[in-house]
């Protein structure tokens, strides 16, 4: 199995606004920095994506990628890539726990491989701060009331 890397936050708001946040993508590139473009190229029965075509652009590297989600009850949701141009694999997940009072512990899991060769270590240090950027942009959009 891959090695990945994970992190938690704490946002003052329910599990439920967060999951609201995470799951509407085409405001993705309203919080998130590297996310472009988001589109949603398929949806479950209950209107949640459940295939996302997204443009990244973080400098050194722009991809355009889609990946395929699965909702796991109403806190957790986690991807996998079905294509990309310069990744081999990237599998993630969002866990929402509620806290004492009325807040969400979330915590990121990713896992990144890409095509072209790079130390265990270097891919270690990039996913930490795609998830940091990450938590950091999550927690300022719920927490702003800008939310879904």
């Amino acid at each position: 199995m891959a090695e990945h890397t994970s992190s938690s936050i704490t946002i003052e708001a329910a599990p439920a606004d967060v999951m609201g946040v995470i799951a509407d993508f085409a405001r993705y590139p309203d919080w998130t920095g590297e996310v472009k473009q988001a589109e949603v190229l398929a949806t479950d029965d209950r209107g949640r994506a459940e295939q996302v075509r997204l443009v990244l652009d973080a400098g050194a590297i722009k991809d355009d990628h889609t990946l395929a989600y699965t909702w796991t009850g109403d806190n957790e949701v986690s991807w996998t890539l079905v294509k990309s141009q310069m990744l081999r694999a990237l599998d993630g997940s969002y866990l929402l726990r509620s806290v004492a009072g009325g807040h969400t512990e979330v915590t990121y899991r990713l896992t990144v491989d890409v095509k072209i060769p790079m130390l265990g270590m270097i891919k270690r240090k990039a996913e930490k701060v795609i998830i940091d950027r990450a938590l950091d942009g999550l927690k300022k959009r719920v927490e702003s009331g800008s939310g879904a």
